[in-house]
């Protein structure tokens, strides 16, 4: 384990682990805030960030992405490398950032990515009808890793707020027992407009909410997008297309409309 310790930060008790070619983040605690592939560092390992990834069944050629929590930097990487949008990203934590770039292989900030030494809440507080994301990516847990760091409706509104009005999508990871009151705080702030992942093994359950336009797609639509990013991004999107048809009453129409 190798450790990286600034005492004014955050997150002053960052330590990686690494077993069978895997490498983890810790933020001081057991609980893992990341992983990846040492071979393949471009990889979504954890399945909590792959299904963040269904974002692109709904809107598939995102301009603008912006994401609140860089953690390993999984969702960034992916991003960075199989979209060609912008991408801003608020991290709190400069020993995170630090650590993304020196043990997580993110790439460095370019002219398609912004990284941005920010609180999340004040990021996307002063980020209304600037640059508008279509997707919005949040991942934000300390080293207790009990609930997200914000999540009360004040603040899922801030983020309905930011987002592209023409339409877009947001994507939470939840885990733990306070999912059902995380749930209803997003689901009030997003007008009920949200639909819900299957829970996965580790416990962490991904919501996604829409914002802006109505949304209208099929379910042909949707299973021939999912084929598509099954094939292009091997992250099994097909079955998340069966986990929301699973989990959610709209998908027992033909037409979905979010």
């Amino acid at each position: 384990m190798k450790n990286h310790r600034r005492d004014s930060d955050p997150c002053p008790n960052l330590f990686f682990s690494e077993e069978d070619g895997f490498r983890y983040l810790h933020f001081g605690s057991p609980w893992i805030q990341g992983a990846m592939r040492v071979g393949r560092p471009y990889d979504l390992v954890l399945e909590y960030p792959r299904q963040m990834m269904a974002c692109a069944l709904f809107y598939p050629k995102p301009e603008q992405i912006v994401q609140l929590g860089l953690g390993a930097a999984s969702l960034t990487k992916f991003c960075w490398k199989h979209t060609s949008a912008k991408i801003d990203v608020a991290e709190i934590s400069e020993n995170v950032v630090m650590s993304a770039h020196q043990w997580f292989k993110c790439p460095m900030p370019d002219d398609r990515l912004s990284i941005h030494l920010a609180d999340a809440k004040e990021f996307i507080g002063a980020r209304s009808d600037f640059n508008p994301p279509q997707w919005l990516q949040v991942d934000i847990y300390d080293e207790d890793a009990k609930g997200p760091v914000y999540d009360d409706v004040e603040f899922y509104k801030l983020c309905r707020r930011a987002m592209d009005k023409k339409g877009s999508v947001a994507s939470f990871n939840l885990f733990g027992s306070r999912f059902e009151k995380s749930f209803r705080a997003i689901d009030e702030a997003f007008e009920h407009r949200t639909l819900v992942m299957p829970e996965i093994d580790e416990g962490n359950r991904v919501v996604l909410a829409f914002a802006g336009k109505a949304l209208e797609v099929t379910m042909e639509e949707l299973y021939e997008r999912a084929h598509r990013l099954s094939a292009a991004w091997r992250l099994g999107a097909v079955r998340w297309v069966h986990g929301l048809k699973a989990k959610n009453s709209v998908f027992k129409e033909t037409t979905i409309r979010l």
